[in-house]
């Protein structure tokens, strides 16, 4: 199952079976590959948070400075400044998560057909090529040349995914061995980093000299551009064009996140794995539940002892034990509601958004303004005014959102679906 693919039969895969003497966690006999609503019902749920930024619910806290609501939406729907985690920063981690999800049931599915584990490799190196080039190519429109960015999400994907569908058909042990090496490994790479002197010039990296979310004592290893990742960009990055040249990312992002990232969907994996086994319903609730519990308890208590903060924009081992742990308990939720319970009529609206979230996902990048564009000339722009300046972003990005579910909506009627 293409981890973007439609909710209603399987498609073809992109990615295919390692051989069985690299330990496949399970075999076709004792497992399942029958979709599973509840994977399409939460990747529905991850692309319409994606598409609702184009509502800028974060902007009505300067019109309700002192309204709770109004704070906690725009908490909720921004990113938060270094540690710590909205809602809306667990957009990504999530979309990374269903990636690794869908992985098992693609290689069983693949499996059964017969397919080669060479073509489905090369398959696999040429869709991680693809996601890494859209991801440049869409953070380039609108400027003047090719915007070398890779810590797009698609990119940062891309970067880990063809390592990804080496790992999966090893069994669970290992993967479970790899992922926790690679994050000690990164621990250590921060840990060990030499922290800039006392009079370091903060705003030489695009840090304000005195803000509130610099760290102190061990925890400064893991301060905004003053890290290893951050160091290794200051090289990279000027390997490609760049006018000017690159000395920092403003928002602190790191090429090298697509790591940790990758443990992040060595995490989907191993969750597709448990929903692939021949495990009872309640076992595999179970299982995702606990997990999940498990892994973020760990990321949490790790960072409360000081040893690591929780930072999403340098996808800290904390980040990814403690949003992948909340992505398996969404999961796990979503699975009993959808799967066990039979309640998905609900979702139908998410499906629709789900079923092509590539298309979901450019059109975020590339529709928001020809949109607005449109309706303001065909409505007139004060028709977005009735409710005053501070509910023109909501309701024009309101128009804006149903515009595109109307367009998935469609392509879905139609059986038209954009994979890679």
């Amino acid at each position: 199952m293409n981890p973007l693919s439609p909710p209603s039969s399987p498609p073809p895969s992109p990615v295919s079976p390692a051989p069985h003497q690299q330990g496949e966690p399970s075999s076709p006999a004792t497992t399942t590959v029958n979709r599973q609503a509840s994977i399409d019902v939460f990747r529905g749920i991850v692309m319409f948070l994606m598409l609702a930024e184009v509502l800028h619910l974060s902007s009505l806290q300067a019109a309700y400075p002192d309204s709770g609501w109004a704070g906690w939406l725009s908490f909720h729907t921004s990113h938060v400044a270094w540690v710590g985690c909205s809602l809306h920063d667990m957009i990504q981690p999530s979309f990374s998560f269903l990636v690794g999800v869908s992985l098992p049931f693609s290689i069983l599915s693949r499996k059964r057909r017969g397919s080669s584990w060479r073509s489905m490799a090369l398959h696999a190196a040429w869709r991680s090529i693809v996601l890494i080039v859209l991801g440049i190519l869409l953070r380039s429109l609108g400027r003047p040349s090719t915007n070398f960015f890779f810590v797009d999400t698609l990119t940062q994907i891309g970067l880990g995914y063809f390592f990804l569908f080496l790992i999966a058909g090893y069994s669970r042990t290992i993967q479970l061995m790899s992922g926790a090496a690679v994050l000690v490994a990164y621990w250590l790479l921060f840990a060990l980093w030499p922290l800039p002197p006392a009079d370091f010039d903060w705003p030489s990296v695009g840090v304000p000299a005195h803000w509130e979310h610099l760290f102190t004592g061990f925890e400064a290893h893991w301060n905004k551009n003053t890290n290893p990742a951050a160091a290794f960009d200051t090289w990279f990055m000027n390997l490609f064009p760049q006018h000017p040249t690159f000395e920092y990312n403003s928002g602190g992002y790191c090429v090298l996140n697509f790591i940790p990232t990758w443990v992040t969907m060595l995490i989907g994996v191993l969750a597709g794995g448990i929903l692939v086994s021949s495990s009872s319903p309640t076992n595999r609730l179970t299982q995702l539940f606990a997990l999940g519990i498990v892994l973020m308890a760990a990321g949490w208590g790790i960072s409360a002892l000081g040893w690591c903060p929780i930072v999403k924009r340098i996808w800290t081992p904390t980040w990814v034990l403690y949003s992948g742990g909340l992505c398996l308990i969404a999961l796990s939720a979503l699975y009993g509601v959808c799967d066990l319970q039979g309640h998905q009529k609900w979702a139908w609206p998410l499906l629709v958004i789900g079923s092509n979230s590539i298309v979901a996902y450019v059109m975020s990048w590339t529709l928001e303004e020809p949109i607005k564009a449109f309706w303001k000339r065909h409505l007139g722009a004060e028709s977005f005014e009735i409710w005053g300046d501070a509910w023109e972003p909501f309701l024009l990005g309101s128009t804006v959102l149903l515009s595109m579910w109307l367009i998935l909506l469609w392509l879905k009627s139609k059986r038209i679906y954009i994979r890679i």
